[in-house]
């Protein structure tokens, strides 16, 4: 990180892939990683995939967007699944996925 000042330059990226259904603890623990990668100041990534598409309106997930998360959630697991596409994330494809894992300097899963 280089710094000028009280001016950050440069922040990390953290990318976090949660593929577990809202009710597995892995669901909750990728939300409490988010959340600590948040408190240290990364630039924290969060997408929902396969079973997690169904967690995009936990109210904790949500109140972490209004911190900054950048919530993404998988568009043809939600068709899928028969969730409707909403403003609770970004709807997107697995280039999305890609993009993360090239832009960001950590990047884990959390599966169920």
């Amino acid at each position: 990180m280089i710094g000028f000042g009280d001016v950050e330059l440069h922040r990390r990226k953290l990318g976090i892939l949660i593929s577990a259904e809202p009710t597995l603890p892995a669901f909750g623990h990728g939300v409490r990683f988010a959340k600590a990668g948040l408190a240290s100041g990364c630039d924290v990534y969060l997408y929902c995939i396969d079973d997690a598409v169904a967690g995009v309106g936990d109210l904790e997930l949500q109140a972490l967007r209004t911190q900054g998360l950048k919530l993404y959630a998988c568009a043809y697991g939600a068709q899928q699944r028969g969730i409707p596409v909403s403003d609770l994330a970004a709807f997107a494809g697995l280039t999305v996925v890609s993009d993360l894992v090239a832009g960001t300097e950590r990047f884990v899963s959390f599966n169920g």
